[in-house]
This record gives structure tokens, C-alpha cells and sequence, in this order.
């Protein structure tokens, strides 16, 4: 039976996404909420759906419909990471689950208000980790636990995707709130290693200005020196396109580059099924996000990730 979505964010980057999914799990969106009316976008999957600039009229609309006893199943949260946490809690109230984007939350701490809220009116906090469903990543995981080995992995994470002016003009760029770079571009990858290789033992932040950030982990099973940015300057000679993404095992590239496109339909799918990745599985990456934003910068260490020795010289 198709469910009743509605959806924040609307017009933000990542929500063309979400309509896909919402279309493709053959589901039908019946409202949209977004403070930027740029929102063309919706014509593609759900033409009737009912638009709201202003957040305070949406709550209205979803709350007649709950009353009229045609309220909404789910709530799609892809608003700016900072409204993640009351737009889900909108969910709720109203009797729907909610499918939010990362990152979840920018606080740990947040994570345990919304499963208690989940569980006082009985509703689910769902969340996207898309790159859990990856084929190659899943298949990486499942050798990792195969091997058993004692010596712990050595891992290089280098993920450079280049912005314009707009990003640190934009929402995105003030760490109050996107949660800075670490968070809003990182947490993908922070929880795809502490998924694979085992929770945090430790960290350190080795480098930190607006447009780049690294460091070094320890996880229980691997040794991870990354590097983060959005500065064109960064990226290799090679690359393809804007985006630059590599992460090297004991010295060999792993390779996960192709089947991107349809991760946030499968997250879909398996969430309208019944086994969706819930509040509790982000709490590692999200922790982990919160300690780097808020730990001193120790500086360039031998150990730290190859870029930012070539950016120390």
C-alpha cells in the first residue's frame, strides 16, 4: 500500500534524491516545505504535491490532514543540518516516522532526546547511510571480518569536493550551523570506517581552517590518517570533474567510485521494509564529528595524511 510523505528542505541539494526514492518505492508526496521557493523540481515526480514557503503554514497543513485522518506516514527531513532535530520532532508529533538525512544530529546528546520522543508516541527516527548498502563497501566489510587479523589496517581517506564562494556564504559554512566540514562532508565516510573497522579509540585533529580539515583515528581495527576539503587547489591533476575520492588499505586503492546513483532508493527500500538504519546506528559518526569540531588543532605530525605534509612545507 503506497505511503503519505511530506517533506522539508524541499529545495535543497541533496532532495532530488529523496523525490527519486519517494517515486521510485511508489509512495506519493503530499507536501513540501522549503524558505527558498526555488522548487521547480517537484514537477518531475509529484505534481500535485502542496507547496509552503513559510515552515509555520506546512505544520498547519500536515496537522489538518492528521486530523482529517488522512495524515502523513513519513516525514522527509533534508532541511539544513541545525532544523534536523525539530523538523523530526514535527514528525513525531504528528504520528509519522521520520527518514533524515545526515547528519542526523550535530550533538551525541541530541541523538537520546529523539529515541525517547521516538518511543513516547511510538513512531521511528530513520536516518541515511547510504554508503552501508554499497555493494563494494558491504563486500569490504564482510572481508575485514572474515580476516581476523591482529595488526590493525593502515588507511589513507581523502575526500575533496570543490565549492564555490556560495559555501561558506551559505548555511554551510557557519559551524553553528552545518557543524563544519568534519560533519556536513565527512560524516558519510567517519561512518562507513567506524562501520567497518570498529568503533573510535582515538583522535586528533592535525589541521583546521574554513575550507579544509584532517587528522588521524584510531579505530579498533584500523589506523586512519584523512583530509577533508572543499578548496579547488587540493584537488589532484588527474581528477575528473570536481569530486576526488580515495581511500588507500595498507597501501592499495580501494575502489568504490561507481554505483552511487541509486543508494538513497535502496536505503528506501529497506526502510519501508521494516530494517531502515535508526537513530542509535549514527551515534559513533556523530560523536566522533562533535569531538573534531570541538578538539584543539595539534598540528602536522609525521603520521598525518600525505596532503597535509605537502601543505605544512
Amino acid at each position: 500500500m503506497s505511503k503519505r510523505f511530506a517533506i522539508t528542505g524541499v529545495g535543497g541539494y541533496i532532495a532530488p534524491r529523496h523525490l527519486e526514492a519517494i517515486k521510485a518505492t511508489g509512495n506519493e508526496l503530499v507536501a513540501a516545505c522549503d524558505p527558498n521557493d526555488s522548487v521547480g523540481i517537484m514537477d518531475r515526480y509529484f505534481y500535485e504535491a502542496a507547496y509552503f514557503k513559510e515552515f509555520e503554514r506546512f505544520d498547519r497543513h500536515l496537522d489538518k490532514l492528521r486530523r482529517a485522518g488522512e495524515g502523513i506516514d513519513f516525514m522527509t527531513v533534508c532541511s539544513p543540518n541545525y532544523l534536523h532535530d525539530a523538523h523530526i520532532r514535527l514528525a513525531l508529533r504528528l504520528g509519522a516516522d521520520a527518514i533524515c538525512e545526515k547528519p542526523l544530529v550535530l550533538n551525541p546528546w541530541n541523538i537520546d532526546a529523539l529515541e525517547e520522543l521516538a518511543e513516547e508516541y511510538k513512531q521511528k527516527v530513520y536516518t541515511i547511510l547510504q554508503l552501508r548498502v554499497h555493494p563494494a563497501i558491504i563486500a569490504l566489510r564482510e572481508k575485514v571480518r572474515k580476516e581476523k587479523r591482529k595488526k590493525k589496517y593502515k588507511i589513507d581517506l581523502t575526500y575533496l569536493t570543490s565549492r564555490g564562494g556560495w559555501y561558506l556564504v551559505s548555511w554551510k559554512g557557519d559551524i553553528e550551523k552545518s557543524g563544519g566540514l568534519a560533519t556536513n562532508i565527512g560524516i558519510h565516510f567517519f561512518d562507513m570506517l567506524s562501520w567497518i573497522f570498529g568503533k573510535v579509540q582515538k583522535q586528533e585533529v592535525h589541521y583546521s581552517d574554513e575550507k579544509s580539515v584532517g587528522g588521524y583515528l584510531e579505530l579498533e581495527k584500523a589506523e586512519v590518517s584523512w583530509f577533508l576539503s572543499i578548496d579547488r587547489k587540493n584537488l589532484p591533476k588527474n581528477a575528473t570533474g570536481s569530486t576526488y575520492r580515495s581511500i588507500m588499505i595498507d597501501g592499495e586503492e580501494f575502489e568504490f567510485s561507481e554505483g552511487f546513483t541509486d543508494l538513497h532508493t535502496r536505503v528506501y527500500e529497506e526502510t519501508l521494509n521494516g530494517n531502515g538504519f535508526v537513530a542509535g546506528d549514527t551515534r559513533e559518526a556523530i560523536k566522533l564529528a562533535h569531538d573534531i569540531r570541538t578538539s584543539p588543532v595539534i598540528g602536522v605530525k609525521d603520521y598525518s595524511h600525505p596532503i597535509l605534509k605537502k601543505l605544512s612545507k
